[in-house]
């Protein structure tokens, strides 16, 4: 029975409760400090030029391996490209958002530029109800598939131009990264102003200060805890134009949420909750569940910690959740439960196993290195389920590694949000 771990679980409840930070844990935050542990470094003892060699080496394959088994990067012209679902052979804001993180966090300003021309001319709106918005995904000729947008992709977006913006500094027309950042954060949070907008709504709930699953009338009665990124939120309070007090109570409200939706005693979290964290059912039936979206909330939670360390809770939730996939098993245990730890997918799958080792960067378990070592172990992804598994692997990569920064860009207020 999959239910074992529970007597693991309160026999160690007070542990949890009682934990310190650990010694390479930074309780200040890395906003303040500018400090970013090699978790890779200090628990396995890899030299940092090693882990330099393993990132390099998996950009390389991602983005420029074997066409048809190991890259999802494909240029399009002398001036752009996109990131390809090679299994549904499509391209998605989530993909594509990634991608332009992770050249961000790179220094890679070409392959940024083409990605997001990519986006601009064929994903974003231009006019009509959904002006502004970028549509979650299309093919690969750049026809749209569907006009509704998903929320994360937006909100990578913009935290990846303020990047950009800090690294290469604000160019012309589409290039001018900061302005291009703000005008996408007006349209999430202002959308409902303009006239004739039908059933497409604001991105963010306004009362509740949470983003929306999709920002339409149906879908944005409910959220995604993986799009909760309040270390995003807290950057944009700084950095925005307008709206800065809205960001930091976003920032305060999302935490709520990351913290109601987790299951008490396995750490899970669903695909899809209520904006109470209550997971939503009906007719988006499984998604009650910990699935694929889901497997991000531990990344959300530990980079948020790492980079403001406002919540200690993100402590006993990493430690829940790794004693959780511990009792499964490191390197056995499923891609997919119950909240309560029921087991739905035999898959052990690397997008997980990157975002369980993103989550040592909270933890203060001594076996977090099991996690770590795991991710270590485990080769780039390659095949026709690369993208999104690749995506969190390298993702995942950086953020372990130390190499997950904040840029930023010039003139930023340096006013922050309250303590919480």
């Amino acid at each position: 029975m999959h239910f074992l771990f529970a007597s693991i679980f309160l026999a160690s409840l007070a542990a949890v409760v009682s934990d310190q930070p650990y010694t390479v844990s930074n309780p200040a935050g890395s906003f303040y400090t500018g400090v970013y542990h090699n978790l890779i470094a200090d628990l396995l003892g890899v030299p940092d030029s090693i882990v330099e060699a393993r990132i390099h080496s998996t950009f390389q394959q991602l983005f420029y391996g074997d066409d048809s088994r190991e890259r999802v990067y494909y240029p399009v012209g002398p001036d752009m490209a996109y990131i390809e679902d090679v299994n549904d052979k499509d391209v998605r804001t989530e993909g594509m958002s990634y991608g332009m993180m992770i050249c961000a966090q790179l220094n890679k300003k070409p392959e940024f530029d083409r990605l997001w021309k990519w986006a601009k001319i064929h994903m974003q709106f231009q006019e009509g109800p959904h002006r502004g918005y970028f549509a979650w995904h299309c093919k690969t000729d750049g026809t749209v598939l569907d006009p509704t947008a998903a929320s994360d992709g937006e909100e990578w977006f913009v935290t990846s131009l303020f990047f950009a913006s800090a690294r290469w500094g604000n160019g012309e027309g589409i290039y001018n990264y900061r302005k291009e950042a703000q005008n996408i954060l007006n349209t999430m949070l202002h959308k409902e102003t303009e006239a004739g907008h039908g059933t497409v709504t604001t991105m963010f709930d306004q009362e509740k200060k949470l983003v929306k699953f999709v920002p339409n009338v149906e879908a944005g009665r409910f959220t995604d805890p993986s799009y909760q990124l309040p270390h995003y939120y807290e950057l944009w309070a700084r950095w925005a134009d307008r709206d800065n007090q809205f960001w930091c109570e976003s920032a305060s409200a999302s935490r709520n949420l990351l913290r109601n939706a987790a299951d008490s005693l396995t750490g899970l979290s669903p695909d899809y909750s209520q904006f109470d964290g209550r997971p939503i059912s009906g007719r988006f039936g499984g998604h009650d569940d910990f699935r694929f979206d889901a497997w991000r909330v531990a990344m959300n939670v530990a980079v948020d910690y790492q980079w403001f360390a406002k919540d200690a809770w993100a402590i006993t939730e990493t430690n829940r959740l790794l004693d959780f996939f511990r009792a499964e098993g490191v390197d056995t245990y499923g891609n997919q439960y119950t909240l309560q730890g029921k087991r739905l997918g035999s898959d052990h799958s690397a997008g997980l196993v990157a975002m369980n080792a993103v989550a040592c960067l909270a933890s203060t378990r001594e076996y977090r290195k099991e996690f770590v070592q795991a991710l270590w172990n485990l080769p780039v992804p390659s095949g026709p389920y690369r993208y999104y598994d690749g995506m969190l692997y390298l993702l995942g990569m950086l953020q372990v590694s130390g190499n997950f920064r904040i840029y930023s860009p010039t003139g930023q207020s340096q006013i922050g949000c309250p303590e919480q």
